[in-house]
């Protein structure tokens, strides 16, 4: 008996993942394809300099992600900033950190909703929004509350086919570029500066939004139980998922800049990118990136609605809400089907009243704020293991933290407003528990 005790307290994951498959899983998780649903609205905001928005958020994420490996490497079984930002600064701010973080995990399901809607209308446009959005929140809700979850082999799969779709759009990108002439210097270089419409405000506005690109490269810091060398392995990848991304979607989104007639407007805004695709490659191109989106933000939003109804249950078994309604599992699929059902009644209310700018806006509000906590924990962390002899890395994470809380105060006037009011909400509930119980980190 001793033996088997032994034995079984020495097995765990094992550490098979090179540093190549945290980057590959990073890319996938993020998808090649990230800049596409979201390039109409930064185009919009930052008029016409999408590829600076792009650039500068990949500047403001690279100093994040240098924070995120270096706490991933003093927290290697947790990669989660509210358990960062509780641990080194204190539990009430990590409480609060993650209770923004509940609120973009129910935005993801909900912008994919309205994203989804949009895309099918270009199929079917005799079928009202209002249509579309009712069918998709149902059609996540159902697949979600009967179990059917998406494989990793299924993602890696996806993965490819938009990598490959984006090889066709650049392609003929390329081929259309090909057929200009007489284009100056001007015209290469107006989608990094357009002195004609050029707007500090508005780029920093359309660089918040642009944070939506690079979401989910810190998922990374989940695989350190099963990465080898994860001290170094897991802080490189991230920071360079984070660069690819960053490369990669400048290129997507130059190319589009470069093919669009420059004034023209978009004939949907949440959906400009497939009009690109139209311009360049003609119907036949519409559908295929049109389909390939589709595709691909369907699958992101059944994944996402999911986790955040586990993600509920987390806290529900936690506690921190009420266990009765959120720590409940269905018990035949074993799902937290009562969430579930709640986030699929939030998206079909937030499609019909939210618009895919706003959405996005709400969900970087968190994100920014989970960012700004990182980077502050990072900060604090060198300052107590090392004072001025950190002080580089802590440097860094100061240029994450100025820059994620300048992209931050940058977001919509409404989307302040709105998120402001959900983080009030989680400082009265956390009021109202700690009337009762310690929270979790209190206790340790």
């Amino acid at each position: 008996m001793a033996t088997e005790t032994t034995q079984s307290t020495t097995i765990g994951l094992k550490r098979s993942l090179r540093f190549r498959d945290l980057v590959l899983y990073g890319i996938i998780l993020i998808q090649p394809t990230a800049p596409m649903p979201s390039f109409g609205v930064i185009y919009n905001e930052a008029h016409g300099h999408a590829v600076t928005a792009i650039l500068l958020a990949m500047v403001a994420m690279l100093f994040t992600s240098v924070s995120y490996g270096r706490m991933a490497r003093a927290y290697p079984h947790g990669g989660s900033a509210f358990l960062y930002v509780g641990k080194e600064i204190h539990p009430s701010l990590g409480y609060l950190t993650g209770w923004c973080l509940v609120m973009d995990y129910v935005l993801n399901p909900l912008i994919c909703t309205i994203w989804c809607s949009r895309a099918a209308m270009n199929f079917l446009p005799q079928v009202p929004y209002i249509a579309w959005a009712v069918f998709f929140a149902i059609l996540f809700t159902m697949l979600n509350c009967n179990g059917v979850e998406t494989s990793a082999r299924i993602n890696a799969v996806m993965a490819a086919v938009l990598g490959l779709v984006i090889v066709v759009v650049l392609f003929a990108a390329v081929r259309w570029l090909l057929h200009m002439t007489n284009q100056g210097a001007e015209f290469w270089i107006r989608p990094f500066y357009d002195p004609a419409t050029f707007n500090t405000s508005g780029l920093l506005r359309g660089t918040s939004i642009a944070v939506l690109t690079y979401i989910g490269f810190d998922g990374i810091s989940t695989l350190t139980d099963e990465a080898k060398d994860p001290a170094r392995s897991v802080p490189r990848a991230i920071v360079l998922t984070c660069f690819i991304t960053g490369v990669l979607a400048s290129i997507e989104v130059y190319a589009a800049q470069l093919t669009w007639p420059l004034g023209k407007a978009f004939p949907d805004l949440d959906t400009a990118y497939v009009y690109v695709s139209e311009h360049i490659g003609g119907p036949v191109l519409f559908l295929i990136v049109n389909a390939a989106l589709l595709l691909a933000n369907m699958g992101s939003g059944m994944a996402s609605q999911l986790g955040a109804a586990r993600l509920l249950y987390a806290m529900g078994q936690d506690g921190a809400l009420p266990k009765k309604f959120f720590g409940a599992v269905h018990p035949k699929n074993q799902i937290p089907r009562n969430n579930v059902l709640l986030i699929g009644a939030i998206c079909l209310v937030g499609a019909l009243v939210f618009s895919y700018q706003l959405g996005t806006e709400l969900l970087n509000y968190g994100a920014l704020l989970a960012f700004m906590g990182v980077n502050l924990s990072s900060m604090l962390r060198g300052w107590r293991s090392g004072r001025m002899a950190q002080w580089f890395p802590m440097l860094l994470s100061l240029g994450g933290l100025v820059t994620c809380a300048l992209l931050w105060v940058s977001l919509g006037t409404l989307a302040r407003y709105v998120g402001t009011a959900w983080a009030l909400t989680g400082i009265l509930l956390w009021l109202a528990r700690r009337r009762f119980t310690a929270l979790p980190n209190e206790a340790v």
